[in-house]
């Protein structure tokens, strides 16, 4: 389900144009809204003409706590309207410029165009730069969808459980620049709080039958398979008592070394369940499932970018068993393995579906905040490898692509989800005033 968020609407007019068609125009969009999934319209439903109409709106949606405001120009209208509004309601806006009608007379009957670029330019030149514009008769659903991860960003609940892994510098973050940024607080946890945390016998035992319907255990012993299934009925309990929405964990080495096993198995189990985790202590890659988790994305994971073929021009998206089961390709044979950490692995082992694929990092550089977005189709393959992956064709060649990562000096972790989810994505960088590298 996308992430709930409320948005105030209004709609400016002036009384030198044809305001009562904007009226009706105006009636119509707010019949539309309301079919919308997942908002809470807080609608001003009379135009706003004079400034104190603009102040009175104001101080409404002040009390509703709006997290995005659409303004309407259903006419050309003063331009103290919008910063009016804007002067209570510090809030990301959607400028929408309606289609002209047909001229009545010799008269241009909206004007709404010019009223955009009116509110753009004031908006623009007292510094505030978090709106977003659009011509038609119907919003822009990508809109409602970036708005969906900011508030999804100040609003969820991340933790990390230990550091991030040994060596991986670029997986780090500046916590309290990530608070002023986004709103993101991140809990820290110790790894002993989950290898110690309590969990009910009957709970592992449902999970240990739950394993056993999803993969092939035989190459792991009865000692494995009980340790996959507890630490599966750890995370999840501890998560829930915790109210984590998401969580990095230090995956590596202590896991292997102190609790028997690595957690990738565990981890793809509650991923297909829809929880977000993420390896190595990336918290950077936890919002970035979040991101594409929010605006309908379904079950991200998250990849690394391990293999590249210059003359076949394709790139192998790989990482160590740790992706969400349900996104396995039903052909191969799912199955847990322990090809790495001296046999105390435990990975998730299959070949991923197929289909069109959207890619996101988001990451951070010094003085930067940054999106890498690209689109993909993954292609089929056979089970020739370890862990899971899938085969991807990109929108552009392979060696561009690998040139934008390694040139930017992006992270090596991308969210990776199933459909087209890059629009949204590049309207929240619009108005955070990020960098997108595609």
């Amino acid at each position: 389900m996308k992430q709930l968020i409320t948005i105030g609407v209004v709609c400016l007019a002036r009384t030198t144009f044809d305001y009562k068609a904007a009226k009706e125009i105006y009636l119509k969009i707010q019949s539309d809204l309301e079919k919308i999934e997942s908002v809470e319209w807080e609608i001003v439903s009379e135009l706003l003409i004079e400034i104190h109409d603009a102040q009175k709106a104001a101080k409404f949606l002040q009390s509703k706590d709006i997290d995005g405001l659409v303004c309407i120009s259903g006419t050309f209208a003063l331009g103290h309207l919008i910063l009016e509004i804007n002067k209570i309601i510090k809030k990301p806006i959607l400028l929408w410029g309606l289609e002209e009608l047909p001229y009545d007379g010799g008269k241009i009957r909206l004007n709404s165009v010019c009223g955009i670029n009116l509110n753009s330019s004031n908006l623009y030149k007292a510094g505030v730069k978090n709106f977003y514009a659009i011509i038609g008769n119907q919003i822009d659903t990508d809109w409602l969808d970036a708005i969906r991860i900011l508030k999804a960003f100040s609003t969820k609940h991340i933790g990390i459980i230990g550091y991030r892994a040994k060596g991986f510098f670029n997986l780090d973050i500046d916590e309290l620049d990530l608070y002023r940024e986004l709103g993101v607080l991140i809990d820290h946890f110790e790894l002993s709080e989950i290898f110690n945390f309590k969990v009910s016998d009957a709970s592992i035992k449902e999970r240990i039958n739950q394993i056993k319907s999803i993969f092939d255990v035989s190459g792991i012993s009865n000692g494995q398979l009980e340790k996959v299934a507890s630490l599966t009925a750890k995370f999840n309990d501890f998560m829930n008592s915790n109210n984590l929405d998401g969580i990095a964990i230090r995956c590596w080495p202590e896991f292997a070394a102190e609790y028997g096993i690595s957690p990738c198995a565990a981890m793809s189990i509650l991923q297909s369940e829809y929880k977000i985790l993420t390896c190595e202590g990336d918290i950077l890659g936890a919002l970035s499932m979040l991101a594409h988790k929010v605006i309908g994305g379904g079950t991200p994971f998250l990849a690394d970018f391990s293999q590249v073929d210059l003359k076949e021009d394709y790139g192998l998206l790989w990482h160590c068993g740790v992706a969400a089961c349900n996104l396995w390709d039903g052909l191969c044979k799912r199955s847990l393995d322990t090809y790495f950490a001296g046999g105390k692995g435990v990975t998730a082992d299959f070949v991923m579906k197929s289909g069109e694929i959207s890619m996101l990092r988001i990451d951070y550089a010094p003085g930067e905040y940054r999106l890498f977005l690209q689109k993909a189709k993954g292609i089929p393959m056979s089970k020739e490898l370890k862990g899971t992956y899938v085969k991807v064709k990109f929108n552009q060649n392979i060696k561009n692509v690998l040139d934008k990562i390694i040139y930017n000096g992006i992270a090596h972790h991308i969210s990776v989800v199933y459909g087209d989810f890059i629009k949204p994505l590049e309207i929240f960088a619009k108005i955070k005033g990020w960098k997108i590298v595609n």
